[in-house]
Parts: C-alpha cells; sequence; structure tokens
C-alpha cells in the first residue's frame, strides 16, 4: 500500500479532511481532568490555528492513495527551548483511521524531515499528548526522544 501513496502540499479544499480528524485526535488525548467538549474544542481551535495564515515557515502536506486523503501532518518553524535555534516542529499529525499501521505516519514524518532540512534545521521537534500510548510508541520508532516532559496535577 504505502508504495502508491502520494505526498502533496494541501490545498484549502483539504481543509475539511483535516478537521474531519480533529475529534479522533482529541479522542487520542485521553486528560481525563478536562471534559471531552474542552478537549474537542481545544482541538478543533488548535488546527484552525494550525492552518490559519501566519509569517512563520510552515506547511501542511497530506497523503493520498487513488485520490483518497489518508493523513496529514503540519510541520512548521520552531525556537527549540534548549538551544534556542529555529528547528521544525510537528503539532499535528493523523491518519485515517483505515490508514492506520500502514506506514502512512512515516511517509509524513519524512516528509516533515526533509522539508526542515530544506530549511536548514538539524532538529525535527515535536509533542504528544502523554496518555497517548501508540503514539508515543511511533514517534519513538522514528527515532525521536523525549527531551522534557511538562507534568499536571488536578487539584
Amino acid at each position: 500500500m504505502t508504495n502508491n501513496i502520494i505526498i502533496k502540499k494541501a490545498q484549502a479544499s483539504d481543509h475539511a479532511f483535516i478537521f474531519s480528524l480533529s475529534p479522533l485526535l482529541a479522542q487520542q488525548a485521553k486528560i481525563t481532568w478536562h471534559s471531552a467538549d474542552v478537549v474537542n474544542k481545544m482541538q478543533a481551535d488548535y488546527i484552525a490555528a494550525m492552518l490559519a495564515d501566519t509569517e512563520v515557515p510552515n506547511v501542511t502536506f497530506i497523503a493520498w492513495l487513488n485520490d483518497k486523503p489518508l493523513g496529514f501532518i503540519h510541520v512548521r518553524a520552531h525556537q527549540d527551548s534548549i538551544s534556542n535555534e529555529t528547528c521544525g516542529t510537528v503539532p499535528l499529525l493523523a491518519t485515517a483511521p483505515e490508514a492506520q499501521g500502514k506506514g502512512i505516519g512515516k511517509q509524513l514524518i519524512a516528509a516533515a524531515e526533509k522539508w526542515s532540512k530544506g530549511l536548514g534545521y538539524r532538529l525535527l521537534h515535536l509533542e504528544v499528548f502523554a496518555n497517548n500510548d501508540n503514539a508515543y510508541g511511533f514517534y519513538q520508532k522514528q527515532g525521536f526522544q523525549a527531551e522534557t516532559i511538562h507534568m499536571i496535577k488536578p487539584i
């Protein structure tokens, strides 16, 4: 399947597909101290902000198979909190349920790496919800390592 995947830059016409994956992303957060409505709104607002025009270098890629979108990744410039150098960051990566486990995410990460290297960045940053074990394991397999961990305690 992954041999026939085409990775393209997203167009405005792809936004409906991107937003269609928002509930899936929100569900993966598994944050019990916030209501599902709050998490769903946060995720939809985050996607809207990601897709908004900005001066920060960024791109969204869509993975396609036979004219069907299967996943997306957004990558943008980011200031590394340790070295203060500009690097790439992946604020969002999602694949449709039927495409998960088929190498789509790996190809989207490769596109983000290529874009970041093309801008001269040496690091690619991302954040993942701590309770999203599947995503955490996937990112580790792609070579990502935890650098800092943000923690919270409901009181």
